[in-house]
């Protein structure tokens, strides 16, 4: 019976309950499509394409392991606990030939792999390898022969097709040195598989050795079963003769030794995902709850006459729950098959913003689809007890004469929990002012920005009050429509209240997310830019500026410094710090990173020049000892030499160029600083670099707008989370007011009968709906401007924050736009009925 009263209910009242319904489909929308970028870090497969005809592929260990014993009880408890390295850890001399002598194995084929750019071929990747590796995919001539020279190279079709080359052309090819012509000799097709993530040269074994810049060592080698071994077993056999830790793939693992960006991108998805579904959904129990207490506020009527005759606390609370029930599967199941496609944009915009590869693919299935579903109908049941309590409560005769009346109680369960969300609100405040790291400040800060909004939500009615008292002497100059306006604002608080706090969360949260990044960013290009006292640098793209291209411009008159700049990351025990590497000599003429203990005079290879912030993370002091794992898992002990302030421009640690350069994937430079004494003009300089081609000389202002176009791709990331939250909010503002105002068809037929004119009435609900804007702006301004400023005194060191002025117009626009359209709207169609 409870049902069928609820679907009643729905169907008459449609309106009140559509922003139920589309908050609600938006949170199974979202949900579905955080939960298909969790799946997809979780299980996603990563392609096969290089390796696509090697039944086998063994690498090495890409972990850098810590074990941890405790003794509990008398008994010894070894935990062991692993991270990713940063770059490709390669595998020693004598490993092929060891396992070449395993039982069941055909044969066993090396495979080289490094950067390797031809010149007019555009792709975003684009690898070298030796000709010997060809059979791993297999690779087989269309054209022409192999390479039988160190002058010569095998392009894929594709690449060939790129540049328009034909076997005997001459191609320069950008790698790891300097930019050298070669001889196409052949052209050549992958078998039964297409290169979609890569494109690839083939050098002959010599040249491709020197390129790797690994003599004697391997990226990864490809084992061929003999005919009748069990590739599972002879894997196991391949383990046991290697005499080290080793990976070794078979089948649909084989993606991630090709691809290891994609298998580090599998976290980062899985942590995104999760914060963005989870902000979504606490967002949506926010929105929905505020929906139906405006709805339950709108029936007290109903309400009060269930309570006379007899309806029990319990069976009202069932009827809300299950109008609650219904809503969420009526939007959930379409939200949640939105999602897919949702999810298939996001994957896309996160792709073109470099925070994952494309060759992890997405993967779409039943359980997104499930939990967007489950999300949607625990979103409505929350957010429908959240809003019944006091409804449920209430005794019968209180209920018809506070129906009657329009009253409310007093609300001290509301006002405590108020006070509570503001406390905690404020010590989350002050715990993100302490906080200097991104990983842990970005979480806290939107908790701080929900909690705080929920504060205000709790406490609406209060702070209504406050601000009818502020707004009444300014709608005093209006007599008729501003006097009307104030009225409402001061009698009706809860009501206004459930209007301006949507309004609060659109402005708190998007400004919130839009400035973090901005203040995170300018604050970095700041003092990247006060670091850099190089008046010129040199920029390239992928794989970088080589050396040779750095020689030529000191040899320059008039040029005093060079110095190669190459970034990369490290592990110190498990935690991820970012690195440079710089050439020590010269290096105080071209850098400053602003020492603040001991001196980079005599910087080495011996040595490590520490931010401040990471010298406390790190727990070491001046002239100790810090053990790193660079990237390809090397293990070197360095000594700190200097401190330095410009943590957020510079990164965290920064050690010798020629230490760091050779276990990178890619060590050419990112940037090569350039100090002259004057003598030295940009035309010398681009003349210097003329035979490095895509080698570019910057000033100081063309080298900040590099940085700056990196870090907008940096907050693409964010900005996505900002657009999901817009949508709520934009949908709570709008369906607040509207529905707010669409029920009060009688007010305003009151008004009418009493001489208010029409156009009266439509110019007080526009003072409404201002002065509602600009409680919700100011609220929504004043929790993002704490937060933000608690922010930029933890991660900047100064409560700065960067508050784009054009940015908030917007956000305020739009809030204005949506609060007029959603009150005069319904308040025209109130008012078509007339006087009566």
């Amino acid at each position: 019976m409870l049902l069928a009263y609820a679907w009643q209910t729905l169907r008459h009242r449609r309106g009140a309950f559509l922003g139920a319904f589309l908050a609600l489909f938006c949170a199974a929308l979202t949900v579905t499509a955080c939960g298909a970028l969790m799946d997809t870090g979780l299980r996603g497969p990563i392609a096969v394409e290089r390796y696509a005809g090697t039944p086998i592929v063994v690498g090495a260990d890409q972990d850098v392991h810590r074990t941890t014993s405790t003794v509990k009880k008398g008994r010894t408890k070894t935990k062991t606990k692993a991270k990713a390295l940063s770059g490709r850890v390669w595998l020693p001399a004598g490993l092929a030939d060891r396992l070449a002598a395993v039982p069941g194995v055909s044969r066993v084929v090396p495979e080289l792999t490094f950067p390797a750019y031809p010149v007019g071929a555009d792709a975003t990747v684009s690898l070298g390898h030796s000709w010997d590796s060809a059979p791993l995919t297999p690779f087989a001539l269309t054209a022409g022969q192999p390479p039988r020279a160190d002058d010569e190279v095998v392009l894929d079709q594709q690449a060939a097709a790129r540049a328009h080359l034909a076997v005997g052309d001459r191609v320069t090819v950008r790698a790891t040195d300097a930019p050298r012509s070669y001889r196409v000799s052949g052209i050549a097709a992958p078998q039964g598989v297409r290169l979609d993530h890569q494109q690839a040269l083939f050098f002959d074994t010599a040249e491709a050795t020197r390129l790797a810049g690994h003599p004697g060592q391997d990226t990864v080698l490809g084992v061929f079963p003999a005919p009748g071994t069990d590739p599972a077993q002879l894997a196991a056999r391949l383990r046991a003769a290697a005499g080290q830790p080793i990976a070794v793939h078979t089948g649909g693992d084989r993606g991630p030794a090709e691809f290891l960006d994609a298998a580090d991108a599998r976290i980062r998805l899985v942590s995104q995902g999760a914060v963005m579904g989870a902000t979504a959904l606490l967002v949506a129990v926010l929105v929905v709850s505020g929906t139906f207490a405006l709805v339950i506020q709108q029936r007290a009527r109903e309400l009060a006459l269930l309570r006379a005759v007899a309806a029990t606390p319990r069976q009202l609370r069932r009827l809300i729950g299950r109008e609650a029930l219904l809503i969420a599967l009526l939007a959930g199941g379409p939200g949640a098959v939105a999602g897919l496609p949702t999810a298939d944009w996001l994957y896309r915009r996160f792709v073109a913003a470099g925070a994952m590869p494309d060759t992890l693919d997405l993967q779409l299935g039943f359980f997104p689809v499930a939990a967007g579903l489950a999300a949607a109908v625990l979103a409505g049941w929350a957010a429908a007890r959240l809003a019944v309590r006091r409804a449920g409560r209430i005794r019968p005769a209180q209920a018809l004469s506070e129906a009657a009346l329009h009253t409310a109680g007093r609300g001290t369960g509301r006002l405590v929990g108020g006070l509570v969300a503001l406390a905690g609100g404020v010590v989350l405040t002050a715990v993100l002012g302490g906080l200097d790291t991104e990983a842990g400040a970005m979480p806290v800060t939107f908790c701080t920005v929900l909690l705080l909004t929920i504060a205000t939500a709790l406490l609406g009615p209060q702070l209504a009050r406050g601000a009818a008292a502020l707004l009444t002497p300014l709608l005093a100059g209006s007599r008729v429509s501003g006097h009307l306006a104030a009225a409402r604002l001061r009698t009706d608080p809860r009501r206004a209240a459930g209007a301006f706090v949507p309004v609060t969360l659109l402005v708190a949260m998007v400004c919130t997310v839009l400035f973090s990044q901005s203040t995170l960013g300018g604050a970095a290009q700041q003092q990247a830019a006060a670091g850099t006292t190089a008046p010129w640098l040199l920029a390239a793209g992928a794989p970088g500026v080589p050396v040779q291209a750095a020689r030529a411009v000191a040899a320059v008159p008039g040029v005093t410094a060079v110095t190669q700049v190459v970034r990369g990351r490290v592990r110190v025990d498990l935690a991820n710090y970012s690195v440079q590497g710089v050439d020590p000599q010269g290096l105080t003429r071209t850098w400053d990173p602003q020492v603040t203990a001991g001196s980079l005079d005599g910087f080495g290879d011996g040595d490590l020049a520490v931010s401040q912030v990471a010298l406390e993370r790190l727990g070491a002091h001046l002239g100790g000892p810090v053990h790193l794992v660079l990237g390809d898992g090397t293990p070197v002990t360095l000594t700190v030499t200097a401190v330095y302030a410009r943590g957020l421009g510079f990164g965290d640690l920064t050690v010798g160029r020629e230490l760091l350069a050779p276990h990178l994937d890619d060590p050419l430079a990112t940037a090569v600083l350039v100090a002259t004494d004057g003598r030295a003009d940009r035309a010398a300089l681009a003349a210097a670099v003329k035979p490095f081609p895509g080698v570019a000389v910057l000033d100081r202002s063309q080298s900040r707008q590099l940085a700056a176009a990196g870090e907008r791709n940096n907050a693409a990331v964010n900005e996505l989370a900002m657009v999901l939250v817009l949508a709520f909010a934009a949908i709570a503002v709008a369906n607040t007011l509207a529905v707010s105002t669409a029920a009060r068809g009688r007010e305003f037929a009151l008004l009418r009968l009493t001489g208010t004119t029409r156009r009266q009435v439509l110019r007080m609900l526009r003072f409404e709906g201002l002065g509602l804007l600009a409680v919700g702006l100011l609220l929504g301004s004043t929790i993002a401007l704490a937060v933000l400023t608690a922010f930029s005194s933890g991660m900047t060191g100064a409560a700065a924050p960067q508050w784009q002025w054009p940015g908030y117009a917007a956000v305020a626009g739009l809030a204005a736009l949506l609060v007029l359209a959603a009150t005069a709207l319904p308040g025209r169609l109130a008012l078509r009925g007339g006087a009566r």
